[in-house]
Formats: structure tokens, sequence, C-alpha cells
């Protein structure tokens, strides 16, 4: 079992390792392409992690929600594209998806009606911006629907390989 540091402001990616109780040793064994003084530059942020660590670590942890923290975080272009994530459980998300999909619902038509002639005007503008904030909230759900099917197939509480073969056989269609 790892011994916890006493560090106070832990870093994500320590809280990660200590929370699947690893040494940087073992948990360096795990990734075997991150070494173990590697692992501790990057939990004391002396350096930055690669986004090759942070798959290692992301894997070896079973904590995918590192990869979106590093990319809304850490990564120069993410940081302008990518929202950070928070892990709920599957009934918030579900209802977090219905929500944004009832309010489009009611904007459709004003989506196509500012659309129709292929300009935005500055009357318009205001409508269209409040649709496309709606359409980033349901992109956000989307997307945190994702990360929980990733998160629950790195617990094991899903099955990688059904998974993968029921969508295989459901995208075919």
């Amino acid at each position: 079992m790892g011994k916890k540091s006493s560090i106070e402001n832990k870093n994500i990616y320590l809280q990660c390792r200590e929370d699947c109780e690893l040494t940087r040793a073992m948990a360096s064994e795990l990734m075997k392409t991150v070494s173990e003084s590697r692992i501790e530059k990057i939990e004391s942020e002396k350096i930055i992690a690669a986004p090759e660590d942070i798959v290692a670590m992301a894997e070896a942890y079973r904590q995918p929600r590192l990869c979106n923290y590093y990319c809304a975080n850490e990564c120069a272009i993410g940081r302008t594209t990518v929202p950070e994530l928070s892990l709920n459980n599957l009934s918030e998300i579900t209802l977090g998806i219905i929500a944004s999909l009832n309010s489009l619902n009611y904007e459709k038509e004003r989506l196509i009606s500012i659309a129709v002639d292929g300009t935005i005007s500055e009357e318009e503008m205001p409508d269209f911006i409040k649709i496309q904030n709606q359409l980033n909230e349901l992109s956000k759900t989307v997307e945190a629907l994702k990360l929980w099917v990733n998160s629950t197939i790195a617990s094991g509480v899903m099955d990688k390989k059904t998974y993968e073969k029921i969508l295989e056989q459901t995208t075919k269609k």
C-alpha cells in the first residue's frame, strides 16, 4: 500500500495515485513508460506532464477524467476549446441531456429563421448566441456521458468487450 503524502494542496495526479494506494514506484511499474522520478516531478509541479504521461496515468489509475483535466487546464489549445467536465452519475447526466434537448427544441424554429439567409444580423445576434450557448451545454453533457462510460469501464463496473461488441453492432446498422 502506498504511503499518503503530507502535502496539503495535492494536485490531481498525486491525489489519483494516492487514491489507488500506489507508491510512485508501483505507479511507474504499472505505466512502464513514466519513471518514478518523472511522476515525482509531475506531482510536485516541477515539470508539466506530456500528453502521453497523462494517458499512461489515466490508464494506470483507472481515471479517464485525468485526460479531460489535462486538456481543459494544461494544454494550450485545450484551455480555449475543451471544457472541464464533472463526473456526475448517470441520472444527472441523462437529465442534463434531456433538459438541453428540450430547451433547444424551443429554439429550433428561431435558428432556422436566423440561418435561412446565410447571415446573422445584429438583431439576430442575441438569439443566435443564446442558441450557441445551449448547444455548448448539450455538448458538455454528451461529453460527460462519454466520460462516465469510460470511467465505468475503467473501474470494471461495465464490461469493455461487451460494450465494444454491442457498440460495433449498433453502428453497423
